[in-house]
């Protein structure tokens, strides 16, 4: 069982790591570049970008298969960078 000094420690920590992935921009892509997505390491959505061509109304598939496609990329790369900044001694000390 935790203490309650441990469990401030913990919080902070998880405060700490939250504020860092909010620091972090990463885009993700559709495959044709047609549209993108902005989002921070927290997942929240910053942004959107789509081609003027995709703007016309019979073009709602190929913009739903873009945003699917964009937020399939920035998940990707949202894994990678986790793992890069990821210090196995900062977890363990954080499971102590």
């Amino acid at each position: 069982m935790l203490n309650p000094v441990e469990l401030i420690k913990m919080q902070n920590e998880a405060k700490k790591i939250q504020n860092q992935l909010r620091e972090k921009k990463i885009k993700g892509e559709s495959k044709n570049g047609m549209v993108k997505i902005f989002m921070n390491g927290a997942q929240e959505f910053e942004d959107v970008h789509i081609a003027e061509e995709y703007l016309s109304p019979d073009m709602e598939d190929a913009i739903k298969k873009g945003f699917k496609e964009a937020f399939k990329d920035y998940q990707k790369k949202l894994q990678k960078e986790m793992v890069q900044d990821m210090d196995l001694d900062q977890l363990k000390s954080m499971f102590k």
